[in-house]
């Protein structure tokens, strides 16, 4: 295919050094404004627009995004496509009173633009316009309410895009009705940071460990951070509840000559209850050259660098059932062993050696070859989009959450050359700690803070809305929510670009109609450019006491990305029985052009997954029903016997769906049929690839894997199902 030739735009060291000198002339003389008596009905002008979330039209390329013109560095630079119109967005955070605006152009500028200012994102009004723009650096007197301002570039100055230094908004904050909330500050007592000289460390590692190897349904709840360094000798065991993560911008940046460990010891060698822990962020010399990581479900290993291989099973090869890799480079072999099933994205490895019932690779680099069922590998070559989760870091002594790009037909690790995305202040969180209420936890979103929540376990008497474009809620250690009253645990707007990532929903023993629910009923918003994602959060229903939800997650909003998840009702633990933790549906999409990516749902007591919106997709499936259903009438739908595991919606043209597994364990009653695993319409548009069904030691039977279409189960050989292709 022929390509034409990319016009590139030569950026002029004396352009540069022109456009500085006067970004530092327009600093001093604000500067000096800043000293003048400030008239008694107001506060002097601030600058409110630095570090703010911003968003744009275009980018020419990634080493010129959008985040640079707003970073304070004015040799960093936002630029746009090669055509009109183009447009910057920042978003203030809260409404305010806008009284200036400063634009520092690169060579390339506009002759024509306008500021407008907006409240609610949908409504514009211009502030200023004009057609003879000179470029350089302008200072603009305006006057307005806004809570985002936008520049609409409408005629270039020259035939390239514009390219903007800075873009600063100046005004001042009205009140809010009540107090400011703080932003930033310390991180709490179950936090732990480390730097190479800290003493003791392996010995503290230990202690939690101790405390949380075997507190399946405890109250604990820490994240283990180490700064940017190398670290010797180091064997990190990860109990339940435990993070670890490096906190530089790269997993090389913070470097164990050791391990982080993940065993079975605890449950005798089986690994299929290691739930509920995660390693993010580091790179690892192993001891004896393979890393151990026999983990189940909600385990995450992300943006991880193993310098050797990787084992997933427990010492002595028992039983695990899990689990999730993303963003992360081993350079030797994965070894799943005894891993009845794994999903891997957007990685490098160095080879996998062998597979059980199904593993899935999307945009996995050195990922074996497709050949399901035997081996049973489904393999793509990329990831349809991907956007990693963001992450705390160190930049200098300054934490910050760096809030990765979205990419699109992704492969390998988006770390290998400089981090794309946006890096967010400390100070622009409410920094959520044990105690706080949603009163307050809604308050600061409000104010236009994000929120990162520490370690700990969070009664909410109310639901938290999430409901500004662009906020992160970030959970450090596994921080939980708890939802008291029935209420809605998080309800998402139907906003672009929310970050939900590293949270537990447990539901209360009040019926919560919805957990989590992301974009209202009836959302039609487009967000294809900018998605929310839902990354490492996971939803229980039981075990750590009695809960009831009639529906885990809805997702309601268009594009939306669900990166790893397990929605689970209890099969044991605490507070657990067909009707004591009663929970008919895990997961129900009625968006468009929703993406799930690492989807674990597991013994609800209908429907596991619905699926209602278009253009849905599907990679990678895990699910087992209800072990606990009392007898064939309770899970009779009608004429079929059984709730499928996965149900796609008849009046659905478009699905598809790639390495989906569905396990039957009926204990109580094993004379339980299910009629499939899968029920979907049969129509050109609706795919599946890559389906298996297991009954587990004969404990109750499938007739068939999807539809009518598949062989039954039989016997008590836990031999799989499969059909490789429907329809």
């Amino acid at each position: 295919m022929y390509a034409p030739p990319v016009l590139r735009r030569p950026v002029r060291s004396a352009d540069r050094r022109r456009t500085g000198v006067l970004a530092v002339v327009a600093g001093l003389v604000i500067s000096l404004l800043a000293f003048v008596p400030a008239a008694p009905a107001g506060a002097a002008p601030a600058l409110l627009s630095q570090g703010r979330t911003v968003t744009v039209s275009s980018e020419e390329n990634a080493g010129t995004p959008a985040a640079s013109a707003v970073d304070g560095n004015d040799s960093t630079r936002w630029s746009s496509a090669f055509s009109d119109p183009q447009w910057i967005k920042v978003d203030l955070g809260a409404s305010a009173s806008v009284s200036r605006i400063v634009l520092t152009w690169e060579a390339a500028y506009a002759s024509g633009y306008r500021i407008e200012f907006s409240t609610d994102d949908t409504t514009w009004t211009t502030a200023y316009s004009t057609t003879t723009g000179p470029g350089g650096t302008e200072t603009l007197n305006v006057s307005g309410t806004a809570r985002y301002v936008r520049l609409t570039g409408t005629t270039r100055a020259t035939p390239y895009g514009y390219s903007l230094w800075e873009f600063q908004v100046f005004g001042t904050t009205g009140d809010t009705g009540g107090p400011q909330i703080p932003g930033g500050g310390d991180l709490g007592p179950n936090v732990l940071v480390f730097d190479p000289s800290t003493p003791g460390i392996q010995a503290k590692v230990d202690e939690i460990f101790k405390q949380q190897e075997s507190a399946q349904f405890g109250n604990g709840r820490y994240a283990l951070l180490f700064k940017p360094g190398t670290y010797d000798n180091i064997n990190a065991q990860l109990g339940f509840y435990t993070s670890i993560a490096g906190l530089g911008l790269k997993p090389d940046d913070t470097t164990f000559n050791g391990d982080v460990t993940v065993d079975a010891g605890w449950f005798n060698g089986n690994a299929t209850q290691n739930f509920w822990r995660s390693a993010e962020n580091l790179a690892l010399n192993p001891v004896n050259g393979t890393d151990r990581w026999a983990v189940s479900q909600a385990a995450p290993f992300r943006r991880m660098h193993v310098k050797g291989g990787l084992n997933l099973a427990p010492d002595g090869y028992g039983w695990a059932s899990g689990g999730y890799i993303a963003d992360s480079r081993i350079d030797g072999q994965v070894g799943p062993y005894s891993q009845q099933q794994w999903y891997t994205r957007d990685s490098s490895v160095g080879g996998w050696t062998n597979g059980v019932w199904n593993m899935t690779f999307s945009g996995v680099e050195g990922a074996p070859a497709q050949s399901f069922p035997d081996p049973p590998y489904t393999t793509l070559d990329t990831t349809p989009v991907s956007r990693e989760k963001p992450f705390l870091y160190l930049d200098g002594a300054e934490y910050k959450v760096f809030v990765p790009a979205k990419r699109t037909n992704a492969r390998g690790v988006s770390w290998s050359g400089t981090p794309q995305g946006q890096s967010i202040p400390l100070s622009q969180f409410y920094v959520v700690k044990p105690g706080a209420t949603a009163q307050t936890i809604n308050a600061a979103v409000q104010q236009g803070l994000h929120l990162l929540f520490t370690p700990g376990v969070y009664h909410v008497d109310q639901t938290i809305d999430i409901d500004r474009a662009n906020t992160v809620v970030l959970g450090l250690g596994l921080a939980t929510i708890i939802p008291d009253n029935g209420v809605t645990a998080i309800r998402v707007g139907d906003v672009d670009g929310v970050r939900l990532a590293g949270l537990l929903i447990d539901a209360g023993p009040q019926n919560s109609s919805v957990l989590l629910q992301v974009g209202p009923d009836g959302a039609s918003a487009d967000h294809s450019a900018n998605p929310t994602t839902v990354q490492d959060v996971f939803v229980r229903i039981g075990g750590a006491g009695a809960g009831k939800a009639t529906t885990s997650m809805v997702i309601n909003s268009d594009d939306t990305i669900v990166d790893h998840t397990w929605i689970w009702r209890a099969d044991h633990g605490e507070g657990v029985g067909w009707e004591t933790n009663r929970a008919d549906y895990g997961l129900r999409v009625n968006g468009d052009d929703v993406l799930v990516t690492g989807l674990f749902v597991e013994h609800f007591n209908k429907y596991d997954v619905q699926w209602y919106g278009e253009n849905g997709r599907t990679i990678f499936f895990q699910n087992e029903k209800a072990y606990d259903a009392p007898n064939q009438a309770a899970v009779q739908n009608g004429t079929i016997k059984g709730y499928a595991a996965y149900k796609v919606a008849d009046s659905v043209a478009n699905h598809e769906g790639w390495g989906l597994g569905s396990y039957c364990y009926f204990n109580v009653d094993p004379t339980i049929r299910q009629d499939h695993g899968f029920e979907a319409p049969v129509k050109s548009g609706v795919r599946f690839h890559d389906l298996l069904v297991v009954s587990l030691g004969g404990q109750g039977q499938y007739e068939h894997v999807i539809n009518s279409t598949g062989s039954p189960t039989s016997g008590t050989s836990t031999v799989p199902s499969t059909v490789v292709s429907f329809p």
